[in-house]
């Protein structure tokens, strides 16, 4: 009798079915979901740091980006106070082919028995020193220090144009310096190489590297 009872649990246990593919689906099962959390993960992150990337790029320089687009909607002004234009003469004007005869002979300058053509403007008042401002929003290319041709102010600007202002002194400003139009640069000064303008400052403007008569700009 006890026989048949171990033959019979034998038998039973024999012929419980067998599941192979139980556990390895349950393995399965969590490594698609753990690939799924370190995806999801990785989407979030790079998310986060696109809009972190955007942000970090807008607050870079916000001063640079106001006042670059500032620039673009700005014209020249004087490169001197406004409140200073009737007291400002131009002692000698930029060289222009088509100019009159007259204004041609105002435009060459004389330096050690040799003539040059002016390429900017030199402006005076009564050879007094006067404030030289920035005439449009940019950065400052160049500071050049030379006492015989005069110190001299490189700007450029966002609108593909340079402006060069030189014969200054006490100047406020270094390479890299970002300025907003009507800025404070420097002081005018003399020098030596053109001593017959006096205290004046030279003023060039150049558009897409090439110069252009800061009389057409301006209504001096």
């Amino acid at each position: 009798m006890r026989e048949e009872q171990k033959n019979n649990t034998s038998q039973k246990k024999n012929n419980t079915p067998k599941k192979p593919w139980f556990w390895p689906l349950i393995y399965a099962g969590f490594s698609v979901a753990f690939v799924g959390m370190i995806w999801g993960y990785n989407v979030y992150v790079s998310d986060d740091s696109a809009t972190d990337s955007k942000w970090t790029d807008a607050s870079k320089d916000p001063d640079s980006v106001t006042i670059e687009t500032n620039a673009k909607a700005e014209s020249l002004k004087y490169p001197f106070k406004e409140a200073l234009l009737d007291n400002v003469e131009i002692v000698q004007h930029y060289y222009d082919m088509e100019a009159d005869e007259s204004i041609r002979e105002k435009a060459i300058l004389v330096f050690d028995h040799s003539y040059v053509m002016n390429t900017g403007v030199s402006l005076s008042i009564n050879s007094e020193p006067f404030e030289v401002v920035a005439a449009l929003s940019g950065k400052v290319e160049e500071v050049n220090l030379d006492p015989f041709s005069g110190d001299e102010i490189v700007l450029s600007h966002a609108n593909g144009m340079v402006t060069k202002y030189r014969s200054v002194t006490g100047i406020l400003v270094k390479e890299g310096d970002v300025v907003e139009q009507g800025d404070s640069l420097a002081m005018t000064t003399d020098n030596e190489w053109n001593p017959s303008a006096g205290n004046h400052l030279q003023f060039e403007v150049l558009q897409d590297g090439v110069l252009v008569n800061p009389e057409t700009k301006l209504a001096f």
